[in-house]
């Protein structure tokens, strides 16, 4: 398994090599989003992508594009990682909708990215699977926590893992209300970042949803899900 790092400038890439490489990462590099394509298509073999960095700028397809692609296909719940020199709100919303877990502003420090993909990594991991984890129910919509399973009206949806982290945290907590920056420390692991990250995440998780979610806005102190009763019960998974 290895880190994808796909970036038209070879500076940044071998710093973000070094250190990625520093943290026991194996990372391939590419300059540009036809061959981050081409690397990203090889699936089965031993150097599979675990996760992307692509930089929004790069030659055609850029990482927007890329990212795209990647929920669209064969990978939706590959982690992906945005890296750009542009810095504007809407800049990063638009890659935050694209599909990016998360997103980086050149000039950016390096140890700090290494950090993020840490982060990233180590949520994406499927939880082994253990008698006592119970399965979510909040009306047509199932949970099961331990096979990372969500089905509403008894049709599979597909969350990245930053969505279904947060959809899980949501319903253990339900009728709760929790500020951006509690949720991105609670859920991320984050104690600094951008909260536009968790405005996205909800706003992607609510379409997903649809009319089934119950994620309330309370305006002025955070996101709340509904006072209904969650049930839970043992999984099989």
């Amino acid at each position: 398994m290895c880190i994808l790092v796909a970036d038209d400038d070879p500076v940044v890439r071998e710093v973000v090599r070094r250190y990625l490489e520093r943290d026991g990462r194996t990372v391939v590099e590419t300059g540009d989003g036809r061959a981050a394509h081409a690397v990203l298509a090889r699936t089965g073999t031993p150097d599979d992508v675990e996760l992307a960095v692509l930089d929004v700028m790069m030659p055609e397809p850029n990482g927007i594009e890329l990212c795209r692609a990647v929920r669209a296909g064969q990978r939706p719940d590959m982690p992906v990682i945005l890296l750009t020199a542009l810095g504007d709100e809407d800049d990063r919303v638009l890659g935050l909708e694209a599909g990016a877990d998360d997103y980086v502003t050149k000039p950016f420090s390096p140890r700090e990215l290494a950090l993020r993909v840490a982060s990233v990594l180590r949520r994406s991991s499927r939880p082994v699977p253990t008698p006592d984890r119970q399965i979510l129910r909040d009306g047509p919509l199932t949970v099961n926590p331990s096979a990372q399973l969500v089905f509403v009206d008894d049709t599979a949806l597909t969350l990245t893992p930053r969505e279904f982290d947060l959809l899980v945290f949501l319903l253990r907590n339900p009728g709760r209300v929790y500020s951006r920056e509690s949720l991105l420390e609670q859920v991320w692991g984050w104690d600094f970042g951008d909260l536009s990250t968790v405005t996205v995440h909800i706003k992607r998780l609510r379409a997903k949803l649809g009319s089934r979610h119950r994620i309330d806005t309370v305006w002025g102190r955070g996101y709340a899900w509904g006072r209904s009763e969650i049930t839970g019960e043992p999984s099989d998974a």
